[in-house]
């Protein structure tokens, strides 16, 4: 039995960010975040986009709309979304990763999920490059890991993955 783990090689990938502008100040720096760790793992600046959306509920449509162009590998997906005062948190939250996971299913295409679900601005702040890390530069990690875990995958090779890819 062999044991296959992607790796975060970004050479040669065209990647979008999916993020969205509400409560800008974590996400900004969530995308920041995710475009400085895929060029940091070899993906060309240039072959990197940024697509800015109103918030986390509109992050799955386009998703959805960056994918079926055709001209990306995957998407990393970041947003925040913080715990208020209605029920709207857990609507707004949990339909934005369905969502997400959906447009991943269809387009058999890495997405990976950046969206922060926190009680509180604080905690937000922690996960965006505070003392939490940033959660932009993990799913970006992550995304080029699944890329490269795709890769070594050969549907034709009756064990499944190729180790030498």
């Amino acid at each position: 039995m062999a044991d296959f783990t992607g790796l975060p090689r970004g050479e040669g990938r065209r990647i979008a960010v999916v993020a969205s502008r509400f409560n800008e100040t974590v996400t900004t720096r969530l995308a920041e975040g995710a475009v400085e760790a895929l060029v940091r793992h070899g993906a060309a600046f240039g072959d990197v986009d940024v697509c800015w959306v109103p918030g986390a509920w509109e992050l799955p449509i386009a998703t959805r709309r960056v994918l079926a162009s055709g001209r990306y590998d995957g998407v990393v997906a970041v947003g925040a979304v913080i715990r208020g005062e209605t029920p709207h948190f857990e609507f707004v939250a949990g339909e934005a990763a369905r969502g997400l996971a959906e447009a991943s299913r269809e387009f058999e295409a890495p997405v990976t999920l950046g969206l922060l679900t926190t009680d509180t601005l604080a905690q937000a702040e922690a996960r965006a490059g505070g003392d939490h890390g940033n959660k932009g530069w993990d799913s970006a990690v992550a995304l080029l890991e699944m890329l490269d875990l795709f890769d070594r995958i050969d549907p034709a090779d009756d064990e499944g993955c190729d180790e030498d890819a």
